[in-house]
């Protein structure tokens, strides 16, 4: 069956860095577009970032642009982001996200927390 597991989160100092994540299976990994999701304390869900299967087109929300970076290992089925200069306003479950298609997520991981705090 498809399993998404996140892991890299933790706590970090504003302007810190991380690296997230999210080990893929029961699926050709190499053949689907993925996505980070997050869900900060008391908010809706925000869409992060995207990845197409070849890693040759990204895509990132505009709160996220020039200091995140999304990236993929389609050899390994990991996906990958990279968190730099990070603010109070990323704290929150951070969760990657296969696409059933153009416009919906069929498969979700756990989540991972990620905390930004002095």
């Amino acid at each position: 069956q498809v399993q998404l597991v996140e892991s890299g989160g933790g706590l970090v100092q504003p302007g810190g860095s991380l690296r997230l994540s999210c080990a893929a299976s029961g699926f050709t990994f190499s053949s689907y577009w993925m996505s980070w999701v997050r869900q900060a304390p008391q908010k809706g869900l925000e869409w992060v970032s995207s990845i197409n299967s070849g890693t040759t087109s990204t895509y990132y929300a505009d709160s996220v642009k020039g200091r995140f970076t999304i990236s993929r290992n389609n050899a390994n089925n990991t996906l990958y982001l990279q968190m730099n200069s990070l603010e109070s306003e990323d704290t929150a479950v951070y969760y990657c996200a296969k696409a059933r298609d153009a416009w919906a997520f069929d498969y979700w991981g756990q989540g991972t927390e990620v905390t930004v705090s002095s």
